[in-house]
């Protein structure tokens, strides 16, 4: 485990490249505040430098919420995205710090939606971005590192992304959600009858419950 001197960079600060895509930024976006001792603390358990724009986000803010929060970007924790990355990835990608994580869960969604950097575990393509959706349950390559898919939240075309699973009135709803919530669908979105996504019900639940859930039934429908 490097200690924290070796994981600051002031050379080349991974935080002037994410300031420039920052700039460029298409999409609403919202940095939150970190707590100083908090963002020490998971660089040091995630071990990466702040080289790395991962490194930057986690020592530079409490996170990045985008789209009004539909889409979250873990950091090192916030009042509003209350879950640092290697503590919300610990027991479920790793046991202990400083193990090699099957993956590295980085981002989420409003709708449950999980991305994760691939480290082994849940595909072929090493280093690259997955996507767990809830209308599949099924693990998919985005053909994109880290670097890439930050910059994509913030240029990218999320409403073509997202445009099956955006209901009316979807920017008043999210309005007060916070960063461990997300919307659970009743039928289930992977179900037939849960294609339409006006037609379904939806409530906030906690990220962790939604998280387990999620699991379990990827486990029971596709092994």
């Amino acid at each position: 485990m490097k200690e924290l001197t070796e994981l600051i960079n002031l050379n080349e600060p991974g935080w002037d490249l994410v300031n420039e895509w920052l700039s460029e930024a298409t999409n609403e976006y919202e940095i939150l505040p970190k707590n100083d001792k908090r963002a020490e603390r998971e660089l040091i358990n995630t071990q990466v430098t702040t080289r790395s724009p991962m490194g930057a986000i986690i020592y530079e803010t409490g996170g990045i919420l985008i789209s009004n929060g539909w889409l979250r970007i873990l950091g090192s924790g916030s009042e509003k995205l209350d879950r640092g990355l290697s503590e919300w990835n610990k027991g479920k990608t790793f046991e202990n710090y400083g193990e090699q994580p099957s993956h590295l869960l980085i981002a989420d969604d409003i709708i449950g939606g999980y991305f994760a950097i691939n480290a082994g575990g849940i595909g072929t393509e090493i280093g690259k971005i997955y996507y767990l959706p809830q209308d599949t349950l099924e693990w998919e390559c985005l053909d994109i590192g880290y670097s890439d898919f930050l910059y994509w939240t913030l240029t990218g075309d999320l409403y073509k992304f997202y445009e099956l699973f955006r209901w009316e009135n979807w920017e008043r709803d999210i309005q007060k959600v916070n960063g461990n919530q997300v919307f659970s669908f009743v039928p289930f979105l992977w179900t037939k009858e849960g294609k339409d996504i006006e037609k379904v019900d939806r409530k906030l639940v906690p990220i962790e419950e939604n998280y387990s859930l999620t699991l379990e039934l990827k486990r029971q429908l596709n092994g």
